[in-house]
């Protein structure tokens, strides 16, 4: 009788593991998809910002349609995108648009000193600032669940159930990844 009950306590025992291990991942999983989903809200409010931005610039440069239709073209192809990577790589594209459209916007005295569109360019700097914080909680929450599904005994139980490796947010093109260069 007394083997019976050791075998019902490791019984009870391990199904109590997979039922902690197993919300331990929903839990996990959810807060990553969370943080997705704060990266798209800001992604979303930078892609509503910027026909505004453009709209104004256009009004004192109306003759560099070639930047305004690269800007419209690469936001639109970020706000196509679907997966993690491709999101990385669409937005990367499309703030080395913006930065052409802001080099225009150097060359005409009237519309940095408009003020609207110093409004709209605080208003973009936020939801850059938005972005990278958003950003950061996504590559957190990856580090934290990919790291629960690798290690031992969970991964066990991940790979039964399914659970596959998030990718990070990462910088794309090389020029995001070297060191700011000074000058005085």
């Amino acid at each position: 009788m007394t083997l019976v009950y050791v075998i019902l306590a490791i019984v009870v025992v391990g199904v109590l593991w997979l039922i902690l291990v197993y919300n331990g991942l929903i839990t996990l999983k959810n807060r990553t998809d969370e943080a997705a989903s704060d990266i798209d809200v800001q992604l979303k409010r930078r892609h509503d910002l910027i026909p505004n931005l453009v709209e104004t610039v256009k009004g004192y440069a109306a003759h560099e349609k070639e930047v305004f239709a690269k800007v419209t073209e690469a936001r639109a192809a970020a706000m196509g995108a679907q997966t993690m990577a491709d999101k990385a790589k669409a937005e990367n594209a499309l703030m080395d648009t913006m930065k052409s459209l802001f080099a225009v916007a150097e060359n005409y005295p009237q519309l940095k000193a408009s003020e609207n569109f110093a409004k709209l360019q605080d208003e973009l700097s936020d939801t850059e600032n938005k972005i990278q914080a958003s950003r950061r909680f996504y590559n957190g929450s990856v580090r934290d669940f990919n790291t629960k599904i690798q290690v031992f005994p969970n991964n066990m139980v991940a790979g039964i159930l399914h659970f596959t490796k998030y990718d990070f947010f990462e910088a794309e093109n090389a020029e995001e990844r070297k060191n700011v260069e000074v000058k005085f």
